[in-house]
């Protein structure tokens, strides 16, 4: 699936990649959303990544504080995610069916779960509780739909759930331009192009993400959803 999208994206010419790029800014904001959101709301639960949680785990044991359970529960619901991802592509594929789609429906009804899950349960109580840690793994479920879909779907693309790889090569080709030993033209320059705009969504998405927790509680969910619906319908065959 992958080579087969980056192959359409490459003969359809600059209309195609425009498209791809869209695509690739609109899940960062997503994924900087969700996480803010879900980062306040569930007691610092990382949702887009799980690096961050393994981190706090060992804050939270070392200073016996809640919220472990979910951190815990978090990497085996983003593996079953990405896995669960890629049996669903691989079924569509045989029936040959584009999976990029279906698999962006898949993400809207997780993080729709997550928004009404989240808004019947309030208030979630204890961090460690099973109402907040069944409702931050259908987040973390989400989340890990999309980091399949950036291997999946979009391989040519910037990262969009993470943006620590995109800021290091954007300072790296920054540094080659500085010193012109790239071309100003060259690939570098189509590097800037896919992260530079993934960089900047993600921050506009997890500050949005974070007033709108703050203001709309688990309801500002509808937000990255109705950025998701609109992409399924950008990227129809």
């Amino acid at each position: 699936m992958a080579q087969t999208r980056s192959s359409d994206a490459r003969d359809a010419g600059p209309a195609a990649f425009d498209t791809d790029l869209f695509a690739g800014t609109g899940l960062a904001f997503v994924a900087g959303f969700v996480d803010a959101a879900a980062f306040i709301a569930l007691a610092g639960l990382f949702t887009a990544h799980v690096t961050g949680n393994f981190v706090l785990i060992g804050a939270e044991l070392v200073t016996t504080s809640s919220g472990v359970v979910a951190k815990l529960l978090a990497l085996p619901a983003f593996v079953l995610a990405v896995a669960g991802t890629r049996l669903l592509a691989l079924a569509l594929e045989r029936r040959g069916r584009a999976p990029l789609r279906w698999l962006l429906g898949l993400e809207v009804l997780l993080l729709a779960g997550f928004c009404l899950a989240g808004l019947a349960c309030r208030p979630l109580g204890s961090p460690d509780g099973v109402a907040a840690v069944s409702v931050g793994m259908l987040g973390v479920a989400a989340m890990g739909v999309q980091n399949a879909i950036g291997r999946l779907g979009l391989p040519h693309l910037a990262a969009t759930t993470v943006m620590t790889v995109n800021v290091t090569q954007a300072v790296i080709d920054l540094v080659d331009w500085a010193r012109g030993t790239v071309a100003p033209d060259g690939p570098a320059r189509t590097r800037m192009r896919r992260m530079l705009p993934a960089v900047l969504a993600f921050a506009v998405g997890a500050l949005a993400g974070a007033f709108g927790v703050a203001a709309w509680s688990f309801g500002c969910l509808a937000i990255p959803i109705a950025a998701l619906c609109a992409l399924i319908v950008l990227l129809r065959p």
